[in-house]
């Protein structure tokens, strides 16, 4: 059983359509949270909405965002506090890759990656604060093994999250003394439609990599904390480090 049971607290989750964002809505519905679901696939976020209530009797509402867009983000919490009247739980999930090597790299895959990956995690993470520090909340954001290490085949990709880490861990300390916990979670490959023109589900066969679940498995337990935090979860696959 879980240390402590989300019952009663609310949850943000971006990028919940689909992979690590829709596993992660299905944990912490089991944990008992009741969740917001934002991503801009609404059609495929009301399906996952009916699921976990019907499983795991919570609440849970559809709010179609685009990160990037402020006042959709700005529309993205007051509907969650409309519908829950609080927030507890911020999953900062939204993030994509576009491109790879830098002198190929358009100016539109640029900015895409930059404004999705970067302003999209601002944007929600500036909004959300003044709520989570009401609640003595948690924000989790989704970094990256790119994150933490060189990645040849995307730099710009990998400097996003790096900022995303960097931006986190500085939040962290800015938000400790309000009591607001801030967790960084770092997976390497992970089976879902994320990649470039062959999705990482289409690279690799069921056990090669990390699964969904096991990230989201991650980020409940990250949501879970209520007094000391964890700063930083590295879920790598197990032959990660052989090519080094």
């Amino acid at each position: 059983m879980a240390p402590h049971s989300l019952d009663g607290k609310s949850a943000i989750v971006t990028g919940a359509s689909s992979g690590i964002g829709s596993e992660t809505v299905r944990a912490l519905a089991s944990d008992g949270a009741n969740v917001a679901l934002a991503a801009r696939r609404e059609e495929r976020l009301e399906e996952i909405a009916a699921d976990i209530e019907d499983e795991h009797d919570v609440e849970a509402i559809v709010v179609p965002t685009d990160v990037t867009d402020e006042g959709a983000v700005e529309e993205l919490l007051t509907e969650t506090v409309e519908a829950f009247g609080r927030l507890d739980v911020l999953v900062n999930n939204a993030g994509l890759t576009r491109g790879g090597d830098v002198a190929e790299l358009s100016t539109e895959e640029y900015r895409t990656m930059m404004d999705v990956n970067v302003d999209g995690t601002f944007f929600v993470t500036r909004a959300a604060l003044p709520l989570l520090e009401e609640s003595a909340g948690n924000l989790i954001c989704m970094g990256s093994f790119a994150g933490q290490y060189p990645r040849p085949s995307n730099p710009v990709y990998a400097a996003t999250k790096w900022w995303v880490r960097g931006f986190a861990l500085s939040v962290a300390a800015a938000v400790g003394e309000d009591g607001v916990a801030v967790s960084v979670i770092n997976p390497s490959e992970v089976r879902t439609e994320f990649g470039g023109d062959e999705s990482f589900a289409e690279q690799f066969d069921e056990g090669d990599v990390t699964e969904p679940a096991e990230i989201a498995d991650a980020v409940a337990f990250a949501a879970r904390q209520e007094t000391s935090t964890v700063s930083e979860l590295d879920l790598f696959r197990r032959d990660k480090f052989s090519g080094f």
